[in-house]
């Protein structure tokens, strides 16, 4: 790490620019909004630093502002498994802050990354008291199921060209990460770690991607030209 100082002694209020990325403020009331933004914090988490660890009691909702997060947990055997990476405009967490219960999973930043939190008693709060920060919460872990439960299916693929197309589909998903648009920022390596393959491969299979014409590969990131195509595999 670069600082000895924590994450959570870093935190500062977030600028009016940070503000603009968060996708359920505009959901609130004045009243709520005015509350929300008192308590959103942000900080900024090197690569490799953990924002959430397994057996931890929640104290927050995250979102990312900027960066690139990686969700994953331990087993017995001391093998990681990664269950999805957590670009800019994506929050993650509901389901624990809604139970109050201490965190089952890994949350850590890939690279440099800025972490916003809203603290889970105003969560609570919001959750008593507006509508519209309900709906979100509620679309959120609609996606979230149906987001783990693809996960689970690519667990299970053989073919690593599927893995690499699905993972990536789930990385463009436009509810849980609004902040990604058309272009996802991401090194190859970052997405072998979050696919679970080698570099090397996932090269291979964004290859194939390419030529396929389902996305195109940019200077520090890759661009979705069909995201049905990208969800589906019709191209493999």
């Amino acid at each position: 790490m670069s600082s000895d100082v924590s994450l959570h002694q870093r935190r500062r209020p977030l600028t009016a620019a940070e503000l603009d990325t968060i996708p359920w403020l505009d959901r609130l009331s004045p009243a709520e909004y005015e509350r929300a933004v008192d308590d959103l914090k942000i900080s900024d988490a090197v690569a490799g630093e953990y924002v959430c660890r397994t057996g931890r009691p929640v104290t927050y909702w995250f979102g990312v502002v900027d960066g690139l997060l990686k969700m994953s947990s331990d087993n017995a055997e001391g093998q990681t498994m990664t269950f999805t990476g957590v670009p800019p405009g994506g929050w993650f967490g509901e389901g624990t802050a809604l139970k109050r219960e201490s965190y089952r999973y890994n949350i850590q930043a890939l690279r440099k990354s800025r972490v916003a939190g809203l603290n889970v008693d105003t969560f609570h709060w919001l959750l008593d008291h507006s509508i519209g920060f309900n709906r979100f919460v509620m679309n959120q872990l609609n996606e979230r199921l149906g987001q783990f439960i693809a996960a689970r299916e690519i667990d299970r693929m053989n073919n690593p060209d599927i893995r690499v197309a699905r993972s990536l589909a789930a990385l463009f998903n436009p509810v849980l990460y609004p902040g990604v648009g058309e272009v996802l920022r991401i090194t190859q390596q970052e997405l072998a770690y979050l696919v679970g393959l080698s570099r090397q491969r996932v090269n291979e299979a964004l290859t194939a991607l390419a030529e396929q014409g389902v996305i195109r590969v940019e200077y520090g990131g890759l661009r979705v030209l069909s995201l049905v195509a990208l969800r589906s595999q019709i191209f493999l």
